[in-house]
């Protein structure tokens, strides 16, 4: 388990210090999720933060920390989670002259990013999930979700800056935050005693959908609404398809 937080807000240009500073602190709630390293990144053209805290699992090396950036430069990733068959995709990528500094899922994420494409990357990978990808040539932030939704992911607007983070306390942590009860989610945890995907229980914060995707421009909007790329009742009806030959 580890922790992502970060924001982009282009309302005021702030020094990479100051963007640092405020995304160690957005993390700096999540140490519980990643007690084994911190660390930011920044671009301070965007008012984009990124922020990271790290359990170490699979490299226990400096060569597994967040945020990581790809081989060309292009991606910057930070991620929650595992994936389960970064083995196999490692072996199909070595076949394109990829050689390796660690032995994280993470570099092997941005590898396949690289050579696959952000899309037709989330259908091979197999695992759970949920990151923040900074495209730096399209100026875009990726964030998506596994299929199943194990990892969390809170996303919104608050006073025109955009946030996301693994928990709500990360985004309340951001100095720009006016919190305000979501009344209609209220009524939804009273009578199911939760708050059920998309929203949160604040106005204008929400969780993004298990198996989904959105898109945010480095002026801090949204390009369209989540974006499904996997659905369950498509494989089984696929599933269903092949037996009956």
């Amino acid at each position: 388990m580890c922790g992502i937080a970060g924001f982009i807000d282009n309302t005021l240009k702030k020094s990479n210090p100051e963007l640092n500073r405020l995304a160690k602190n957005m993390a700096a709630t999540l140490a519980h999720r990643g007690p084994d390293h911190s660390g930011e990144w920044m671009d301070q053209e965007s008012g984009l933060a990124l922020g990271h805290r790290r359990l170490s699992i699979l490299d226990l090396s400096i060569e597994g920390n967040q945020p990581m950036v790809s081989r060309s430069g292009r991606y910057v990733l930070i991620h929650n989670g595992e994936i389960y068959n970064y083995r196999d995709l490692k072996k199909d990528l070595e076949k394109n002259g990829y050689d390796w500094r660690g032995n994280s899922d993470t570099e092997v994420m941005l590898a396949a990013f690289e050579t696959w494409g952000i899309k037709n990357s989330l259908k091979r990978f197999n695992g759970m999930f949920a990151f923040a990808l900074w495209d730096r040539k399209e100026r875009s932030l990726f964030l998506a979700r596994d299929r199943m939704g194990i990892k969390p992911l809170y996303y919104g607007q608050n006073n025109g800056i955009f946030l996301f983070a693994s928990q709500l306390k990360a985004i309340k942590a951001h100095p720009a935050w006016q919190g305000e009860i979501d009344r209609d989610a209220l009524t939804l945890f009273l009578r199911y005693c939760y708050v059920p995907t998309p929203w949160s229980i604040y106005k204008g914060v929400f969780k993004l959908p298990a198996a989904h995707f959105i898109v945010v421009r480095e002026n801090g909007k949204v390009v369209s609404k989540p974006h499904c790329y996997w659905d369950l009742a498509d494989i089984a009806e696929q599933g269903a398809a092949c037996a009956k030959g």
